[in-house]
């Protein structure tokens, strides 16, 4: 237990969003992908994910790790297919955002939060445990926790920021326990403790973080790890479960997704900064991971934030 103490105490955790919404036309979208991890918990209605589409039920949750591709279909009766492009494109025709869910309403709805949580303020914890998304179901205090924080981000009250960071880092441990007592993937967990221990992985880890835009071949990072350049792609994948350069790209694209939400720079910008030189190669890249170009990654925060 002692490991999983220090794995918890290494995670940065911030706030993204959290958000009411009211379902207006039932869907399914077919490839919903988000590099935060997202917990939904259905209000009212139905909600299903997943190949299988599995259920959730009214008053239980669903935790999708950042960096997970899921279809999930919101409401019953005929649900309209729709790709994450199509969905952002049009949002207006299918969700509304709202302030408060009237649980007497007759419109089927859910609520949501998106948060960071990394470890070293480099490594996104729930998608380097490689798990798919999860329902959680007979747990109060992460329901509560959600709800709270959706009272605090639609109040006007002093030091809402400051209960919406602590309510918000407490549910990240919520979610760890929820999976520490359920005995969900502990192998997965107990892989972490080890790896995040390694002196070399961690400075590899902070190197690529401060050295996006750079070159981060695997002769670079075996100096930073002072092992062979034939070794260390072996070292990184033995200990995290991934190749150094997919790991690359995926903090390469989330810098970039992070740009695109809080900065003006233009895609040639953002793409050179993450360390692309060529635009169209990054443009293609970023289509591939995310499932929509760069510039609509743009444009859905900038239309109506739900």
């Amino acid at each position: 237990m002692e490991d999983y103490n220090k794995i918890i105490e290494s995670i940065g955790v911030r706030f993204i969003k959290a958000k009411n919404v009211r379902i207006i036309q039932p869907h399914t979208i077919e490839n919903f992908y988000d590099v935060e991890n997202t917990i939904l918990m259905l209000n009212k209605g139905e909600l299903r994910f997943g190949k299988e589409s599995e259920v959730v039920k009214e008053g239980e949750m669903l935790f999708i790790p950042g960096g997970k591709s899921t279809p999930i279909t919101y409401g019953s009766n005929n649900a309209v297919v729709l790709s994450n492009d199509d969905f952002i494109n049009n949002k207006e025709n299918y969700i509304q955002q709202v302030e408060e869910v009237n649980p007497d309403s007759e419109y089927e709805s859910y609520s949501y939060i998106t948060f960071e949580a990394k470890v070293f303020d480099s490594v996104n914890f729930f998608a380097s445990l490689d798990i798919p998304p999860f329902i959680i179901n007979d747990n109060s205090k992460i329901s509560q926790l959600l709800i709270d924080v959706l009272k605090e981000t639609n109040s006007d009250l002093a030091g809402k920021d400051r209960i919406v960071k602590i309510c918000v880092d407490y549910l990240v441990v919520e979610v760890i326990r929820h999976i520490l007592v359920n005995k969900m993937f502990v192998e997965q967990l107990a892989t972490n403790s080890t790896y995040f221990k390694d002196p070399r992985l961690i400075n590899i880890f902070a190197y690529i973080k401060e050295n996006l835009g750079g070159d981060l071949s695997n002769k670079v990072l075996a100096n930073v790890a002072n092992v062979s350049e034939d070794y260390v792609g072996q070292y990184f994948k033995m200990l995290t479960g991934i190749n150094p350069q997919d790991y690359i790209e995926y903090q390469r694209m989330e810098k970039a997704v992070n740009l695109l939400r809080t900065s003006k720079k233009s895609i040639r910008e953002i793409g050179k900064e993450v360390g692309y030189k060529d635009t169209a190669y990054f443009c293609r890249r970023f289509k591939m991971m995310f499932g929509i170009p760069a510039g609509k990654m743009r444009r859905r925060e900038s239309l109506m934030n739900v």
